[in-house]
């Protein structure tokens, strides 16, 4: 939805998803943005916020090295 050229808005999210308003907001930021670090647009369209992803370069895996060693 979010890679759809229209974008897609809260109210359509909760719909395809069953979740609540502050849910999808919640995936919105901490998985999109900051796990996935993806760049998340909105813009508002006719009074309703509509949020889309600009897919530029797509998933950026994290540089952070984990801290566990292989048993």
């Amino acid at each position: 939805m979010l890679r759809s050229p229209d974008g897609t808005t809260i109210a359509a999210m909760m719909k395809a998803t069953g979740w609540q308003q502050h849910s999808v907001r919640g995936f919105l930021a901490g998985v999109v943005r900051k796990k996935l670090k993806l760049n998340l647009n909105s813009k508002k369209i006719d009074g309703s916020r509509v949020y889309s992803i600009n897919d530029g370069d797509g998933f950026k895996p994290s540089s952070r090295q984990s801290k566990r060693r292989a048993a």
